[in-house]
């Protein structure tokens, strides 16, 4: 194998002839869903728990992706299977189910809408361009820009229209390089870090956002059981800056960070040091739990580049 493959449709092809209609429907409106998992030495964490937020999502969105769980499953496995060879070694990947509405219709025209498009494709963790944050931290930097209200589109469906998060890691990355966009709620308190979840530690104390604003990652529940088995005291509450900028540490944690130190908050150092005392626990757990030094493995990576959130 000379290249990935990728899943469309119910068939495995090459990627560079994976390809969908201008018409399908994810395009026109955004109207699609998504999930992403990672592996760990080639094999795919908590399958069935992001599968279990997928379903989720289809429902809210009224998608019918016209395969049952257990085939979405079996096509994702598969996948991972056939691109094995093309990891490079100490590399992992980022795994992507996405589903559409499928094909817009016209007036007066037959109907072209046969049923859902199914996309799944895999591509290599972001290793490079994120190491230096588990050197030195993240610079997290909180945006103007606020997160969808729940009223207007639930934050617990990973929908395909992220453009909400990518403007605001656009307004920070122009004028604070490698740095972390973070984004408030509607209410004004922490939200949510450009596609993952936002911890403080106060005090010995884990506080993390309820999921009434913000996405309920997968990542941050392992965080949220680790915090429970190591007998850490952990939260969920709203977080408002003034408690977020005064905590002793931070952390952010996502499908493909697992847990990664947060350095400062808008330029202000957090004095736990990177990583701090409790959050270096929670990274240690997190590791064994998913079986693998996930840290190591993006230090084996670093080089003397700039960091990148990779968005």
């Amino acid at each position: 194998m000379s290249e990935r493959f990728a899943y469309v449709n119910g068939r495995y092809v090459p990627e560079r002839d994976a390809a969908v209609s201008i018409r399908d429907l994810g395009l026109v409106y955004g109207d699609s869903v998504f999930d992403t998992w990672r592996t760990f030495n080639g094999k795919i964490f908590k399958l069935e728990e992001h599968m279990d937020r997928l379903i989720e999502s289809l429902a809210y969105a009224r998608i019918d992706a016209g395969m049952s769980r257990k085939e979405m499953l079996e096509a994702t496995l598969n996948l991972v299977e056939h691109n094995s060879p093309m990891l490079r070694p100490g590399e992992d990947y980022w795994v992507t189910l996405r589903v559409t509405g499928g094909l817009q219709n016209f007036d007066g025209e037959p109907a072209r809408n046969s049923g859902a498009t199914v996309v799944i494709d895999c591509i290599p963790i972001p290793l490079r361009a994120r190491a230096p944050f588990f050197r030195h931290g993240i610079d997290a930097r909180l945006t103007e820009r606020c997160r969808i209200a729940p009223g207007a589109i639930n934050p617990n469906a990973k929908t395909n229209n992220y453009l909400n998060m990518i403007l605001a890691q656009k307004e920070i990355s122009a004028y604070h390089p490698g740095a972390w966009a973070l984004m408030p709620d509607f209410k004004g308190n922490i939200a949510e870090g450009a596609g993952c979840n936002f911890f403080v530690v106060q005090d010995g104390v884990v506080l993390t956002p309820t999921t009434d604003c913000v996405l309920a990652g997968v990542s941050r529940q392992v965080a949220i059981d680790v915090c429970i088995d190591l007998g850490i005291p952990v939260r969920e509450q709203d977080l408002p800056y003034d408690m977020a900028v005064s905590a002793q540490e931070a952390f952010f944690t996502s499908t493909s960070l697992c847990v990664c130190p947060v350095a400062s908050l808008n330029g202000a150092p957090y004095s736990g040091g990177v990583p701090g005392a409790v959050t270096g626990r929670i990274m240690e757990g997190f590791a064994k739990v998913v079986g693998m030094d996930y840290v190591g493995q993006y230090l084996n990576f670093l080089s003397d580049g700039p960091a990148s959130t990779g968005l």
